[in-house]
């Protein structure tokens, strides 16, 4: 057992995930319908544009779909790639303005997860492998690596809607 894992109380933790789940979810057919279409984009900030844009579009086959200035900050770019299903993800830079390294901090960015094809999933592997791209398989359906700037992103092979064989929508 670990530090970390000695100094936490899992059987209580546990309780209050019950707990939460058993006042808070409710089943498929009893949930209301969610106020939002859907998830338009996701931003993250990119240390070198074309850089960016070769890892995404090159490496992962996420098309670019459009390079604009971004309104909040003159110079800055704002670019988006398709991801599928309607969803994009998308980037700004800030030249001139020290933003710092990629950090894991309490209400930022864990990881990304974007669902790909089983097969698609095999051979973004095999380029992840060619590019010289430090990744690691997990439960034969995800691969996690970090991109230029150092977020975690995962591609998994399972639908939309589920994780691991479990229905999560």
């Amino acid at each position: 057992m670990s530090t970390t894992e000695s100094t936490r109380d899992l059987d209580a933790l546990e309780t209050a995930r019950a707990r939460i789940r058993e006042t808070h979810l409710r089943p498929a057919g009893e949930r209301p319908a969610s106020t939002a279409r859907g998830l338009h984009h996701t931003a993250l900030i990119s240390s070198d544009v074309e850089q960016t844009v070769r890892f995404y579009q090159d490496v992962l086959g996420f098309p670019l779909t459009e390079l604009i200035e971004n309104r909040d900050y003159p110079g800055s770019s704002h670019f988006f790639f398709d991801i599928g299903n309607d969803n994009l993800l998308a980037f700004f830079d800030f030249p001139g303005l020290d933003v710092g390294p990629y950090a894991e901090v309490l209400g930022g960015l864990h990881h990304m997860a974007i669902s790909v094809d089983p097969v698609r999933w095999e051979k973004l592997i095999e380029r992840l492998t060619e590019a010289g791209i430090e990744h690691e398989v997990h439960s034969g359906v995800s691969v996690y690596f970090r991109d230029p700037d150092g977020a975690r992103i995962e591609l998994i092979a399972d639908p939309l809607g589920e994780m691991y064989g479990h229905q999560v929508l």
